[in-house]
């Protein structure tokens, strides 16, 4: 299974939900907190393009943001993107 990088802030519920998928999914993920640290922000707008969260990425693929991670759920791409 590949990495999974998700950029988060804890009051975000887009976050949440991010993260409740793949948990259901069984998906080891690294979290990165952009709270109080705009230099992380900053860097994850850089490399993303966007600057709310989560921003989400599997293995060198940016899949986006929380709508974005559902859609690929929806569309039955996901476990082909996480394999």
């Amino acid at each position: 299974m590949k990495s999974v990088t998700i950029y988060i802030s804890a009051t975000c519920p887009f976050c949440q939900r991010a993260m409740q998928l793949l948990d259901s999914k069984g998906v080891n993920y690294q979290t990165v907190s952009v709270d109080g640290r705009p230099d992380v922000r900053q860097e994850m707008t850089q490399k993303a393009g966007r600057h709310t969260v989560p921003q989400i990425w599997i293995g060198d693929t940016h899949v986006g943001g929380c709508d974005d991670l559902f859609a690929l759920e929806s569309a039955d791409k996901l476990n082909d993107l996480l394999a």
